[in-house]
């Protein structure tokens, strides 16, 4: 894998997701490529430029972000930097493979399918996926218990839909954090006492 190549992924992204703060943003691409890169690294037969791109490009084209056709975003910047085309169709398959609102309990068919969606997954459960939960809720004018039942429709399945070792490991605690949390929460928005 080119660093280069990444290094100008990371840079795309960063100016793709100016201004953003709704939680799919340049920080959270970011750490869905670290996460992606950290789980590749137990998983010997992947290929790591594939995780890296498309992990780095995941939100390119999402669909609650912009309105391009086709992974746009996605396949003008690898066109730009010389990506051949059926690389091109291997990092696009991975990024629509990702989704949970496209491919609920979906499971990719590719190795690098299944690692950047569960980096993408870890990103949405724990400390993290509890405040891009509420910057979307606040930036979408959804109220609190719009943005609580999300964690039940959602983020509380999370856990179970990984499909790597590694990731499985580190969705436990996150999980068990999301699951302290709400408890907490529900007493305080429950609390009775004068």
């Amino acid at each position: 894998m080119t660093s280069t190549l990444t290094e100008k992924a990371i840079v795309f992204v960063k100016e793709l997701f100016k201004g953003n703060s709704n939680g799919h943003d340049a920080a959270h691409t970011l750490r869905v490529f670290r996460s992606a890169m950290r789980i590749a690294q137990a998983e010997p037969g992947c290929d790591r430029e594939i995780v890296a791109l498309a992990a780095l490009l995941h939100d390119a084209d999402d669909h609650k972000l912009f309105q391009t056709q086709n992974n746009a975003n996605a396949r003008s910047f690898l066109r730009e930097n010389h990506v051949p085309e059926d690389r091109i169709e291997q990092i696009c398959a991975v990024i629509n493979s990702v989704s949970f609102s496209r491919n609920h309990a979906g499971v990719p068919d590719s190795l690098e399918g299944k690692i950047v969606q569960d980096a993408d997954r870890l990103d949405a459960v724990g400390a993290v996926g509890i405040a891009r939960t509420f910057a979307y809720g606040g930036q979408h004018d959804r109220p609190l218990d719009e943005s609580v039942q999300h964690f039940h429709d959602k983020l509380l399945l999370l856990k179970d839909r990984m499909n790597t070792q590694t990731a499985k490991a580190l969705a436990e605690s996150r999980h068990a954090f999301l699951e302290s949390f709400l408890e907490e929460l529900d007493a305080e928005l429950n609390d009775t006492q004068p």
